[in-house]
């Protein structure tokens, strides 16, 4: 064990004016709007407010997937949701989410509108509202209930976990990372070991599940999380490695990815409100 410097609780917490995290700036300990502002709307039937983090990138990609699959009920204006400004705690946003965090999504359909948060929720609104990528099979079903569930619980321990201390924390330390990449570990072990012998998360029909899986371990042992893949050995896991190429092969993934994203020479589309948007920055790649 290297040396470390000792820390001693305080009797009452108090929040640090700064703890060196590029974050630090938009964390507090209570919720709700900061600042007054009406969020967008467009003429699409839902409105999306998102960032493309794996969280985001979820829901895009359900809804390009949907689109791809003649589902055109399905459109979609998206919405850029800067994180980084605090976007996340107008007035507007917290109206929709109360959480103040990405991806949130309202369906202008219904009456009243219904307003949606989580991404997990979102997933299997659309599937249910859509009739699509939930399975028919009752036990392939209830599998993809299984692993959507799984991935809601298990990724904080990914990316708040592992992904923090490894590539966001002020200074590296030796046991978070440590601890954070032991489960990230077992985590792809236990994917790996289960796409042995299930060509998607569900069984034979690609679903939700593999929507909400991919996002994070797809593109962790892709190479595109936390420049992390040498350290986490992603190789090994050849099964999984399967799976991921499989479905970013996919051409409504590769759409739905670069929505609301603002980096990458892979593709930006920062707002998303019709199909050419897309199409016209992928045809310039």
């Amino acid at each position: 064990m290297t040396e470390h410097k000792q820390y001693t609780p305080p009797e009452v917490w108090q929040q640090p004016e700064s703890d060196g995290n590029k974050w630090a700036s938009i964390n507090r300990p209570v919720s709700g709007a900061t600042h007054q502002k009406a969020r967008q709307t467009g003429k699409q039937p839902l409105q999306l407010y998102s960032l493309a983090t794996p969280n985001g990138q979820k829901v895009t990609i359900m809804l390009e997937e949907l689109l791809a699959a003649g589902v055109a009920d399905a459109e979609y204006d998206a919405w850029l949701v800067d994180i980084s400004s605090g976007d996340q705690f107008s007035s507007g946003f917290v109206e929709v989410n109360p959480n103040s965090k990405i991806p949130a999504m309202v369906d202008t359909t219904t009456s009243p509108q219904t307003m949606l948060f989580e991404s997990g929720s979102i997933l299997l609104y659309l599937a249910e509202k859509f009739d699509h990528f939930i399975p028919a099979s009752p036990h392939e079903k209830v599998a993809c209930m299984n692993w959507l569930f799984w991935q809601m619980g298990s990724a904080p321990y990914l990316g708040g976990g592992f992904g923090h201390f490894y590539s966001y924390a002020p200074y590296p330390m030796e046991y978070p990372i440590n601890r954070f990449t032991m489960e990230t570990k077992r985590q792809l072990d236990l994917l790996d070991k289960h796409l042995a012998s299930n060509e998607y998360m569900a069984g034979s029909s690609y679903s939700i599940a593999d929507i909400a899986i991919w996002p994070w371990y797809g593109q962790l042992v892709l190479g595109r999380l936390y420049n992390a893949a040498t350290f986490l050995q992603v190789n090994e896991y050849t099964h999984l490695q399967r799976w991921a190429k499989q479905i970013d092969a996919r051409p409504a993934v590769r759409r739905g990815r670069i929505v609301n994203r603002t980096w990458g020479d892979d593709g930006q589309v920062a707002n998303r409100h019709c199909a050419h948007d897309i199409d016209n920055v992928l045809s310039g790649l």
